[in-house]
């Protein structure tokens, strides 16, 4: 849907400014997204817009950002740890401000190949070059289309043949804000080759109070066999715009288990895609946000059953607070001839304020027979009996709120097989949960 570009001035000047590529591929890429940025435009249409039906990005359009440059401020590992997912056993891999840190990162020691986008440029990758773009398709989605224009560096992540990579890969990106509100694009490839597997942990960090703006494009390959656990986190601050998209496409029996989770934000929106391409693949997506004051965060979440005997689960909870809103759009498509396909879609919502919204809206469509599908969403508050149940256990009413909440929150938390990053997660969850108390 073409619509009138709004406010990319500061975008222009920017892409104007931008240091010319070695590598004449890149660079003939980034012109060809730019073009395709420009006249897709913004997506601010209020009609006709169902994808951004719930969500206006007008402000995002009409804030000037410029683009980071150097020298990036200087952060240690003693900060990150007290902020971020952290681990000494992990491979930790660390962009402050969209510049990589090799002073922060241990890229070293792992059994896949790992590097940073720059580098894969600068030695004239083909691996990189048949990849990049194939699978987020830029030339269709505006935001994608911006990213690749301003691509610069990134990770590119790619596993050999029947190799298990041991250690979870833990790639973060850390935002400090400066005085002018600034603009980053993380970019993601990852590429697991036939019956290998992978954990990576994907996060977004804002180290400070600020308004900034964040477009992460990942892009993820899971070849036969293969297997990928991925968490995705977005802890940012406040103030802060971000529009993290991901494009995974599927081959025959292989697994794509991912859990996001979203606690912080000014407005934020994760497009997730994945594309079942082969028989026998499944996808486990999991998902937790917990939304409070005026944050908006909305996730768009699909599923595309495009081969027979496919299996496809999403399940996402919410927790909203103050006058807050969440979206959830849960969509699996089941194209023809993708029979025996087997998929359920759930939204569960937790609304702690009646000045909170939630807009849930789960969708199939089935051009198949012979195949077992099912959606549902639920929005509300807890029962009295269930609070009165705890008060009688000797709880006080906010002791018994705060753990009727954390039980809600904690099905999708447990679902962390790492004890470091559970620790985290768990952290995260508990040290926000509102001072509540479920009256009647």
């Amino acid at each position: 849907m073409t619509q009138t570009p709004v406010g990319y001035s500061t975008y222009e000047l920017d892409f104007e400014r931008l240091k010319k590529d070695s590598n004449k591929w890149v660079e003939s890429l980034r012109t060809e997204a730019w073009l395709s940025f420009k006249n897709l435009g913004f997506p601010t249409a209020r009609k006709g817009n169902e994808p951004w039906k719930y969500t206006n990005v007008k402000t995002i359009a009409e804030t000037p950002v410029i683009l980071g440059s150097h020298p990036v401020p200087n952060v240690s590992l003693n900060e990150i740890s007290e902020i971020a997912p952290w681990s000494n056993d992990w491979t930790n891999i660390v962009f402050v401000n969209g510049r990589f840190m090799d002073d922060l990162s241990n890229i070293d020691g792992t059994e896949a190949q790992v590097s940073t986008l720059n580098m894969a440029f600068s030695e004239n990758s083909k691996d990189i070059e048949e990849a990049l773009g194939k699978t987020a398709k830029w030339k269709e989605d505006a935001f994608i289309a911006l990213n690749t224009a301003f691509i610069q560096d990134g990770v590119y992540i790619k596993v050999p043949q029947n190799i298990k990579v041991e250690k979870p890969i833990n790639v973060l990106f850390l935002t400090m804000p400066k005085d002018e509100p600034e603009v980053s694009y993380p970019r993601i490839l990852i590429d697991c080759q036939a019956n290998s597997q992978l954990t990576v942990y994907e996060s977004y960090i804002g180290m400070t109070d600020g308004k900034y703006f964040t477009n992460s494009v990942s892009e993820i390959t899971l070849r036969e066999g293969s297997l990928l656990e991925h968490v995705r986190i977005m802890y940012e601050s406040e103030e802060s715009f971000h529009i993290g998209t991901s494009r995974v496409s599927q081959a025959s029996s292989s697994k794509f288990n991912s859990k996001v989770f979203e606690r912080r934000v000014g407005l934020g929106r994760f497009d997730l895609l994945t594309n079942l391409e082969g028989p026998q693949s499944s996808c486990d997506l999991n998902g937790l946000y917990f939304t409070s004051g005026q944050q908006h965060v909305d996730n768009y979440i699909n599923i595309d059953h495009k081969e027979p005997h496919a299996t496809s689960r999403l399940y996402y909870k919410g927790i909203l607070d103050g006058k807050s809103r969440a979206v959830f759009g849960g969509t699996v498509y089941v194209q023809p001839g993708a029979i025996k396909t087997d998929s359920r879609q759930e939204d569960k919502n937790l609304v702690l304020s009646p000045d909170a919204e939630i807009d849930s809206k789960p969708a199939l469509f089935i051009w198949a027979d012979d195949v077992v599908c099912g959606h549902g969403a639920t929005a509300g508050n807890i029962d009295q009996d269930t609070v009165f149940y705890m008060r009688s256990r000797g709880l006080d009413l906010e002791t018994a709120s705060r753990l009727l909440i954390f039980g809600f929150a904690s099905e999708i938390i447990e679902k962390i097989d790492d004890g470091h990053l559970r620790d985290y997660i768990e952290s995260l969850f508990l040290e926000s949960l509102p001072s509540y108390k479920f009256e009647f």
